[in-house]
């Protein structure tokens, strides 16, 4: 995504101007907003997309204002700083968690402390990954579970954003890593992703495997029944 600020004031978005089905996303000129105080404008190179923005969309969750952008999470480069701003600059390149004027734009607004520095090891579209589900698998692990190394974790449906975050952060935090999908192949990509061993929930028994290993913490994400 991209639009040169300097040739032209207006930006491509897609608005959502009635709740529905996915048709209701819709492309629109829109101007470009303005960063105000301790605010920064990013012009988007990759926004995230995360199952709450359906449910907003279709109605079924807190409704916001019509006509809105949807998106939370996008990853990109610095346009602008709004005044007392000092954490980033023009040029550099970033994440954000919480964008203002939403993601699904050629440029977002949030505010400073939602904007993060983003390393040079990751690409923007890993960027705009990181915000609703790493940042869910932290709290799950760190705030509530309070996990220690050591511990014995099992991950039920760990095939989604939120359950692949949740293995490799785990497994980084040295727990013994279990998880769960409905597949051979999401057995595969949790175990390529920081699980030690694999389990298919969809099989009668499965958790008869399970009961023995010593389980200390269990973490459902989302609904099992995918993967």
């Amino acid at each position: 995504m991209g639009a040169d600020m300097s040739s032209s004031k207006m930006m491509k978005a897609i608005r959502v101007s009635e709740f529905g089905a996915p048709s209701v996303l819709k492309m629109a000129s829109v101007s470009i907003p303005q960063p105000g105080p301790g605010k920064v404008l990013i012009r988007v190179h990759a926004s995230g997309v995360n199952p709450v923005e359906t449910y907003i969309r279709s109605g079924n969750f807190e409704k916001p204002p019509l006509p809105y952008t949807p998106g939370t999470d996008a990853a990109g480069v610095v346009e602008s700083v709004g005044e007392g701003v000092t954490s980033v600059k023009k040029g550099d390149r970033v994440y954000t968690t919480a964008t203002e004027s939403g993601s699904y734009a050629e440029y977002t607004i949030a505010a400073e402390d939602c904007v993060h520095k983003l390393p040079d090891v990751l690409d923007f579209a890993q960027g705009a990954a990181i915000g609703i589900p790493y940042f869910t698998a932290f709290r799950a692990l760190v705030h509530k579970a309070r996990v220690k190394a050591g511990q014995t974790i099992l991950i039920h449906g760990a095939t989604g954003g939120v359950g692949i975050a949740t293995c490799q952060l785990a497994r980084a935090m040295g727990l013994k890593v279990l998880g769960t999908a409905g597949t051979p192949d999401g057995m595969k990509l949790i175990t390529k992703n920081g699980a030690h061993l694999a389990f298919n929930h969809r099989e009668k028994g499965y958790t008869d495997k399970i009961m023995h290993l010593g389980l200390a913490i269990l973490l459902q994400c989302g609904m099992a029944g995918h993967g």
